[in-house]
Formats: C-alpha cells, structure tokens, sequence
C-alpha cells in the first residue's frame, strides 16, 4: 500500500486581497507551503502532489524536487481540486490518500501520522477539533457518536452552526473510496461548488469515518486573512524561540525575539528585545545581539557584541563588536576583534583584525589591515560617478579625524593622515599625509562686523 499526498493550494485567497497566491505568503521565511510540504515529507509519502490554480506558475516554481504540480482550471472547489489530482495519480485503489490544505503551516508530522494511522478498516479519516468560535468552518455531524457528514458554515442552519466541532479540510482516504465519493459529486450548494467535504457524508452512508481529534485548534487553524497570518506566525515564532532556548540560547523577552527558520544558533548566544534574524543568519556561541539588530544572511562570530544595528550580508568575527547604529552592507567583513562603532556605514570592506572604526565614517570598497584606527567622519570616496574604485589601508595606520580618501589610494604601514586632509595619492608606509590650506586670521574682524552692521541698521 502507497501513502499519496494531495495538497491544496489553487484558492486565490480573496481576503488577503493581494495578487501573491495566499499559499506563498511567508512565515519565519518560508511559505505557508513550504511549512506544509515540511510536515507532509515527515511521512515519508510514496508520492506528492499539489494542485495549483491562482497564480499557477508562481506556486509551481516554488516546489522542491520531487513534488509534483497538478493545474486546477478553473477552480470549482476542494473536491474538484481532488479530482483534477486523483486523475493525474492513476490507480490508486488499495492506496492511502492524504488531502492536506496548503495553508496550514502549523500541522505537525505526527498529528499527519496519527490521521494516517486512524484510516485502516474505515472507507476514510478526517482531523477534527472543537473551537469556541467555529465560524468559517464546517461543521461535522455526528449521530449516535458516528460521523455521518460535514455541512459547510454558509449552508449550514442555526442548530447545525451551534455544533463547535468542525472540520479542518485534513482528510485520509482509502483510494477506491475516495474515487467513487468523488464521481457522486454535484455542486448542489451556495457557491455551485464541487465540496470535498460532501465526499465525506457519501462514504458516511455506506461505510465508516472517523474522526481524528486534535485538542489544540491552533495547530489546524487555515489561513484566510492577514489576521490570521499574524495569528500563525506569532505561533510559529513561539514554536522556534522555544527550541532554540531548550538548545540553550537565551532571550531576556523571547516574545519580542523574531527568528527565521532558517537561522541557526549556538548554545550561549544571548538575544535582546526587538532582534530580527533572517535567511541564513549564523550567530556564534557567547554573542550577544540587541537589543534592536536586523540580520540577514550574515554570521556573527563567538563572543561578538552587535546593538541597534543592521546587517546584510555581512560577516562579523569573534569578539568584535558593532553599533550602536551601524549600517554594515553586503562584502562587509569584520575579523577577530575589529569594531565599526557609532554612526558607521561600510560596504564591500574588510576590517582586519583588531582594527577600530569607531564613529561616523562612511567605508565602501575598502581593505583595512590590522590594528588600525579609522578617525570620525572619514570616507572612502570610492566612486567617481562612472566606476567604483578600492581603498587599501595598511597595519597600524592612523587615519585622522575628517579624513577624504579619494579612491583608488593606498596608504601604507604605520602611516598617518592629518585629520581634515583630502588624501588623492598613495602614502609610503610610515609617512605622515597632510593636506590642508594655511590657516589665516583676521585680527579684529568682531568689532568690525558689528560696527558695519550698527551703520547699516
């Protein structure tokens, strides 16, 4: 016996009101399909499908190797989107079918397994959990205990809409039963729709289902409005900060900490309030972030200080530190030890090690050596409005404060540059640079503005 996957994902998702189909609306940066497709492969299905609709092509190109895409066109509804899959899937009598919704993220692999599980020696299973407020939902309806069907929210009547134990469009079917419920369909209903929902009330009259309870109704809670999206993503986050704080990070409010998926974590890492790690963010164990950082795709290295700072596609070595308000840009490397301190903004710069750019300097497309010091307010003046041009600083320099480094320039070991100078041309190591023009004074200007202002008034 073959266990197959069907997800659903065709609907427009007309509450979102929105042109992104609403299966690829993200979640702690992965799509609400790419949650379910997750919890899906924790099974281990022979086959999986997903029947795409609304937006098609967009949702196709997001499936991972393996998984299959089936058009609906035009969309009549769940069990029309179930017949366009079985269609596609051949003989499936003997087999599992798995009907999972797309925009579920937070079902778990198990919960799927214990569905699965339910089905043997009944024509199929559904998940089944009781809400205080079952609007929206359909409702099932049991007699004597027994399933014998779902009525759906709009077309069902007052006593059926009291029920609060409803369906949540996560089915198993046995093959054959499944086929021959859907041949007996008729879109006899509000919407002049195919329900897959009335598949379950046909095998009902013949054979049996059952329900499969889940007792926390968040885990099946679908996703129809960005209400809801924020509902699930706020359990999301809850669900990753909790496994990384078992792993051994700490977070001082781990309900103002928001970590994608994909970010990873050591042991002693220490997160402050209002921290945003994204895409493939590595943070190193002993670092501490916040509070205020946005990270994405960067590393943070052991034992590395960032605050009130943002990073892309930077990567900041062990011990050293960033901010508070720093801007580090794609290429930006700091090593071991090094620092980019207040107000500064660097891109496509390495910092080596030990070297020290404390305070408002902007740095782009530069490499700076060892145990140098970056004066306050210095630039790398690295574009000529054509082209981008490299700054070369050596070990040991001192750059004074004010300091314009017109690119492409190379100042060497050991050397200087006095602060408010202009530097066009290379400086020999150990040299000191200076470009200024001579101070001039005007022995008694005061006296004189104000008495031309006295005569003018």
């Amino acid at each position: 016996m073959s266990l197959r996957v069907l997800v659903l994902a065709a609907g427009r998702g007309t509450r979102m009101r929105s042109e992104l189909p609403k299966v690829l609306f993200p979640v702690a940066g992965r799509t609400l399909l790419a949650w379910v497709l997750d919890a899906v492969a924790g099974l281990s299905p022979d086959e999986t499908v997903v029947v795409v609709g609304h937006g098609a092509d967009r949702v196709a190109e997001t499936l991972p190797a393996g998984v299959r895409p089936v058009v609906q066109e035009p969309q009549l509804g769940t069990g029309h989107a179930a017949m366009a899959a079985l269609e596609s899937l051949g003989e499936v009598a003997g087999d599992t079918i798995l009907v999972v919704p797309g925009d579920t993220p937070l079902l778990r692999p198990e919960t799927l397994r214990s569905l699965v599980e339910g089905l043997p020696g009944a024509a199929a299973a559904l998940l089944t959990t009781r809400m205080a407020d079952p609007a929206g939902y359909g409702r099932v309806c049991r007699e004597g205990g027994r399933v014998v069907g779902i009525v759906e929210d709009r077309d069902a009547t007052a006593e059926q809409r009291a029920i609060t134990e409803v369906a949540v469009s996560t089915y198993a079917f046995e093959g054959a039963a499944l086929g021959g419920a859907l041949a007996g369909l008729a879109p006899d209903n509000d919407q002049g729709e195919y329900y897959l929902t009335d598949a379950v009330g046909l095998l009902a009259a013949s054979g049996t289902v059952r329900g499969v309870p889940v007792t926390d109704p968040a885990e099946v809670q679908g996703i129809n409005s960005h209400g809801q999206l924020a509902q699930v993503a706020a359990e999301v986050r809850r669900r990753i900060n909790a496994a990384w704080m078992e792993a051994g990070v700490w977070m001082l409010d781990p309900d103002r900490v928001y970590l994608e998926a994909a970010v990873s974590l050591e042991a002693g890492v220490c997160l402050y309030p209002e921290v945003h790690l994204e895409g493939t963010t590595r943070v190193g164990a002993g670092a501490v972030v916040g509070p205020q950082v946005f990270a994405a795709d960067s590393s943070i290295g052991p034992e590395a200080r960032v605050w009130y700072s943002v990073l892309r596609g930077a990567e900041v070595g062990e011990g050293a530190q960033v901010g508070p308000f720093a801007s580090l840009r794609p290429g930006t490397r700091l090593a071991a030890g090094a620092k980019a301190g207040t107000f500064v903004e660097t891109k496509n710069t390495v910092v080596g090690r030990g070297s020290k750019v404390p305070h408002l300097s902007y740095l782009g497309d530069a490499t700076i050596g060892e145990d140098s010091n970056i004066g306050a307010g210095t630039i790398t003046c690295n574009y000529d409005g054509r082209e981008k041009h490299r700054t070369v600083i050596g070990d040991r320099v001192f750059i004074g404060s004010d300091t314009m480094l017109v690119a492409p320039v190379e100042i060497g070991d050991d050397a200087y540059t006095g602060a408010g100078s202009v530097i066009t041309r290379d400086v020999p190591p150990g040299a000191l640079a200076v470009e200024r023009s001579p101070q001039q004074e005007v022995p008694g200007y005061a006296a004189k503005r104000a008495r031309r202002t006295q005569e003018k008034g």
